[in-house]
């Protein structure tokens, strides 16, 4: 059933960002940083966590659930280093993710064959 809910949820999340770019002419760029700032938002004041809760990983993997991680790890720093910690938090809580997606994006572009779009 958590398979299900995960799917459910991440798929809901993943069809409002399509309609997102497909009925506005923002950049998907853009869209992603809009996605990732609104992670932020709602885990500052404390949302996103509940979202979690009822939709596992369905909720945690999107872009939105990256940027909750994110001040989640802002959070923690600056309560254990004080004001450098607002910098330092992002960096190490988003580090696995970031470090994945560079590895496997690596490993993909010697896969497949990049096509230059010009």
């Amino acid at each position: 059933m958590d398979y299900l809910k995960a799917f459910i949820i991440g798929g809901i999340i993943c069809a409002l960002t399509q309609i997102l770019i497909d009925r506005t002419k923002l950049l998907p760029g853009r869209v992603m940083v809009i996605l990732v700032c609104l992670g932020v938002l709602l885990g500052g004041i404390g949302l996103y966590d509940k979202f979690i809760e009822f939709g596992g990983y369905g909720a945690s993997v999107p872009l939105i659930g990256f940027g909750n991680v994110l001040i989640k790890g802002v959070k923690e720093s600056i309560n254990e280093n004080g004001f450098i910690g607002l910098f330092l938090g992002g960096f190490k809580a988003g580090a696995a993710g970031i470090s994945a997606a560079l590895v496997f994006s690596y490993i993909a572009s010697l896969v497949f064959e990049p096509k230059m779009k010009g």
